[in-house]
């Protein structure tokens, strides 16, 4: 039964300084799910026994299936401490490597996080990737180390060889986060000096330099320490935790210290001097226990012993009488010595008062987060200086997570998440009223009553058989009928329920304001830039759509106003209704995935910007083709793929231009559960799958130095350039085509978003010259970055770029290529560079526009659209190309045919011929080279333990 109703939940949840939230971070197996059945069963939502066994979180069938998480879940929790009431927002999150997506999306709503250890296996890949998680958003955490249990039974450790290999595994902890503490204040001290210094000055520092900022900043509460209260030792199978100052109010009564000195010399080289009853350190050097080992570890070590291995029953019932435990007779009969220690120690020990107290006591409530932590919200891909003045000042509201109406209501959603329409509090049955059960059984028995009045009647009635006959067989078949519209009707009915039976809901959280039913919000996209929004709006120009869906939105508009219709609480496996939500808590809500695709921000005001999207852990790299096994199911297969990628935070669906439609996954088991998910729950049609595609790339090489018998090979003068005319034989041109230095490839490989930002930027700068002055500029593209400046942070990306891509070249014996750089392909952004050798003075990448007369200059689009389109299929397999250099040696323009037959080319110049020559010329100096195709690699580092090399 639960502790607490969820109104009294709901009522604690007004109070932001009472409201905590964290998540569960750790590498596969490491026993998130197991730690989270004990919060949970400590609020009498399971089962105590069941703890651990039921993973209550984990509520899709092939979880429980497969004895992993795949997805986030959250619960809100009751505890006490301290005299006070808190509620604890609890998110369980995966730790397979294919479900990294969802832990991005956990962190981004929590200020804390428990980091779960095995303490046999130590820091594994995922602990890494859990550590630098939290590091970098930014929350507050709890180290965990679990499975204590294994040290006794599996590894068979004495209780002083245990306490060196936790003190071993701690350091493993505290030299991850000293790695991140190190590049992160060298980056930042990087980006200062940039601010501050010139190029030559910045040439000066030495690694001396770094020392000397390391030394000045602070970092004693960074890392993790028994005595600092942020490390648990916990069994979460068998349902024990503690941390240090659980045995130092024990012991500061049995001892005579203070708990104060206890909590500090607990954990360390300190022992207990017998002679002089004082606490001394030099506990390893005069080969005494510390003081860990002695009051602590020795004690759990005999009782397990006594009670898994010994079995002794008298000595049982003596150490449960003395650590003041009452058990049952039936307990202490009972044969399975796991059952027998899970009740002592969960009375002992319990893990969730260990973990929850924790919880209370380290992680910040909503209304105590750094101003760094809001100024990352804020800013997402901007610098925070360079916001305009409205929403610099919205970093006011979060600090005080004020839950005022009068707030600006501010909410972030990280992802959408599906659930099947018959589980909303809303469409469950509910129970009936005495009152209403009486009111039924009245109906009924007037019915019964009703019913064999008339059939009385009709035996008193007379009348010929015959006609009684056919006045029934015409009723039997008008009931017929009726029966067979009414079946149809109905099939249509379930048909349509079958289609809409799973909805989406935001997970969200409100970090200002408060959310009630009927609220009037907007909707901002991943894109919306209040800079832009804000100008436009001074000038009259701005205009929002109002409850439009995202699939009829316009180009550039990133703004919808809609009405809140419903909320939740969420509640693990269930849902809540609730009909208002206050700052600082972890939500639902229902309706909105018309206007939500995976993320976006709900707020009362424009001003406040788009949060920045969640931290990419994974990237989809396994591709297959799907497509029906009957083609009439074609529409709800692609129906249902709309569904899946707005569910899914990590799957990306596309269709590619030969109509193909290819789904994206992190790896083997996540393709296994969108596909699953796609059958079952989205499309609800049988699908074909295709083998996992491999991505093809086409590419040249250096001429061979030797054949194949190893002999060397005679060099070639060098091919000469092909010469290319247009089809009305008034443009000739020659292309070159030369490997990339493998270096300038992975540098341009990269930096591909960036080159694609600034491509947009550049274009909508020219965009803007051309209509300057006219109407017609409040419907340029406002996705890309802001007319007026570029922000400091993608100046410092583009010199560093820019630097990186001359030394390469450099290094390559190639000099002055920047200048030359005249587009990078395909789509304007891929591995592979188109130069201008020849007199025409293109518009330079760098700048992006050009004042050139030259005749030349309308066409120069045709020319970089040819290249395009060659390096996005390639003449071999029709795949892109990747790590080719394209020169444009000659290019020249005659106002008359050059054809013999010149009347029948006389004609206006035409882009599109120039396109397709361009195209071609490309495609020739490809094959006029060495081709080869490119496979990719899949490369992985695998981490163990020492112990095992060689095995």
């Amino acid at each position: 039964m639960r502790l607490i109703t969820v109104e009294k939940l709901a009522e604690i949840q007004k109070t932001p300084a009472n409201i905590r939230n964290i998540c569960i971070l750790a590498h596969v197996d490491h026993g998130k799910t197991t730690l989270a059945d004990s919060l949970v069963a400590s609020n009498g939502i399971i089962s105590n026994k069941l703890a651990g066994k039921l993973r209550y979180l984990d509520s899709r069938p092939d979880e429980q299936l497969r004895g992993i998480t795949m997805k986030s879940s959250s619960i809100a929790l009751y505890h006490k401490y301290n005299c006070r009431e808190f509620v604890i927002n609890l998110i369980d999150s995966p730790g397979h490597v294919d479900f990294a997506s969802e832990v991005s999306t956990a962190v981004k709503l929590c200020d804390g996080a428990f980091i779960l250890i095995d303490v046999v296996e130590g820091v594994c890949p995922q602990t890494r990737s859990a550590l630098s998680i939290s590091y970098t958003e930014g929350l507050k955490p709890i180290l965990v180390l679990n499975k204590m249990d294994r040290l006794i039974a599996e590894m068979k450790l004495s209780p002083l060889d245990a306490y060196v290999h936790l003190t071993q595994v701690l350091e493993q902890v505290n030299a991850v986060m000293g790695e991140l503490f190190a590049s992160d204040i060298m980056e930042r001290e990087e980006k200062e000096e940039l601010k501050k210094e010139t190029a030559e000055s910045m040439s000066e520092r030495n690694i001396e330099d770094w020392q000397s900022v390391l030394e000045e900043v602070d970092d004693s509460t960074l890392y993790f320490s028994p005595e600092q209260g942020n490390v648990l030792f916990a069994s979460a199978t068998d349902g024990w935790g503690f941390g240090i100052k659980e045995f130092a109010e024990i012991f500061s009564t049995k001892l005579g210290f203070s708990k104060k000195v206890l909590e500090k010399t607990l954990w360390g080289d300190y022992y207990v001097n017998t002679k002089t009853k004082r606490i001394m350190k030099g506990a390893q050097e005069k080969a005494k226990k510390p003081l860990f080992v002695q009051l602590i570890l020795d004690n759990l070590w005999t009782l397990y012993e006594t009670i898994s291995i010994r079995k002794d029953k008298d000595k049982i019932a003596s150490m449960v009488e003395r650590l003041d435990i009452k058990l049952t007779t039936r307990d202490l009969r009972h044969t399975d010595p796991k059952t027998q220690l899970k009740v002592v120690f969960s009375q002992w020990l319990p893990l969730s008062r260990a973990c929850l107290d924790a919880i209370c006591e380290i992680v910040p409530a909503p209304c105590r987060l750094t101003s760094e932590k809001i100024e990352r919200l804020l800013s997402g891909n901007f610098d925070f200086s360079t916001l305009p003045e409205e929403t610099q000042q919205l970093k006011e509201k979060f600090l005080a997570c004020d839950p005022s109406p009068v707030s600006p209501t501010i909410v972030f959603i990280s992802k959408m998440f599906p659930i099947e329409r018959k589980m909303l509090p809303e469409n469950k049955p509910k129970p009936l009223t005495p009152e209403e059960l009486a009111e039924r059984r009245e109906m009924a028995r007037l019915k019964h009553a009703e019913k064999i009045k008339k059939e009385q009647q009709s035996a008193k009635e007379s009348g010929q058989q015959m006609q009684q006959d056919v006045n029934r067989c015409n009723s039997n078949y008008s009931d017929e009928i009726s029966t067979r519209s009414e079946s149809s009707v109905s099939d249509e009915d379930d048909v349509n329920d079958e289609n809409s039976d799973t909805t989406l809901i935001a997970f969200a959280r409100i970090y200002s304001g408060c959310l009630k039913e009927g609220s009037v919000v907007y909707v901002l996209g991943p894109k919306h830039d209040p800079r832009d929004v804000l100008k436009r709006q001074r000038t009259g120009e701005f205009s929002i759509d109002e409850n439009v869906p995202l699939k009829d939105l316009k180009p550039g508009r990133h703004v919808i106003r809609v009405t809140i219709r419903k909320l939740y609480l969420l509640m693990g496996r269930e849902l809540e209704s609730t009909n208002k939500v206050f700052a600082g808590n972890v939500f639902g809500i229902g309706d909105l995935e018309d206007y939500v695709l995976k993320t976006a921000t709900l707020s009362t005001t424009v001003a406040c910007p788009s949060f920045s999207e969640y931290t990419s852990l994974d990237t989809p790299i396994m591709r297959v083709a799907l497509e029906p096994k009957h083609p009439n199911d074609l529409q709800s297969l692609i129906n249902g793929l709309k569904l899946l990628n707005q569910a899914d935070a990590c799957a990306v669906v596309h269709i590619q231009e030969s109509g193909e439609i290819v789904l994206n996954t992190a790896g083997e088991v996540h393709l296994e559960r969108c596909l699953e998910d796609l059958k079952l729950r989205y499309a609800k049609v049988d699908i074909n799958v295709s083998e996992p595609i491999v991505p093809f790339k086409e590419t040249v090489v250096p001429p061979p130095k030797v054949d194949m018998v190893n002999e060397v090979i005679e060099k070639k003068a060098e091919d000469v350039s092909c010469g290319t005319w247009s089809p009305n034989r008034r443009c000739y041109f020659e292309i070159d085509a030369r490997p990339l230095p493998e270096k300038v490839t992975k540098i341009l490989e990269k930096n591909v978003d960036l080159i694609k930002a600034l491509y947009h930027y550049y274009g909508k700068l020219r965009s803007e010259r051309e209509v300057e002055g006219s109407e017609e500029v409040t419907v340029i593209d406002h996705e890309m970055e802001p007319l007026h400046s570029m922000s400091e942070k993608k100046q410092r990306a583009l010199e560093s770029f820019k630097t990186e891509l001359a030394t390469a070249f450099r290094e390559a014996s190639q000099e002055d290529v920047l200048d030359k750089i005249w587009s990078f392909g395909p789509r304007n952004c891929g591995p592979n560079i188109l130069l201008n050798e020849t007199d025409y003075e293109h518009r330079k990448f760098w700048e992006g526009h050009s004042n050139s007369t030259d005749p030349r200059a309308p066409y120069e689009s045709s020319m970089v659209n040819g290249f395009q389109l060659a390096t996005l299929a390639g003449p071999l397999c029709e795949e892109p190309m990747m790590g080719v250099c394209f020169v444009v040696k000659k290019w020249e323009i005659y106002q008359e045919s050059q054809s013999e037959n010149s009347s029948q080319n006389q004609g206006h110049m035409d882009g599109g011929h120039l396109m397709s020559a361009c195209k071609e010329a490309c495609r020739r100096a490809f094959n006029s080279k060495h081709p080869r195709l490119v496979t990719p690699m899949y490369s992985c580092n695998v981490l163990v333990n020492s112990d095992v090399l060689g095995k």
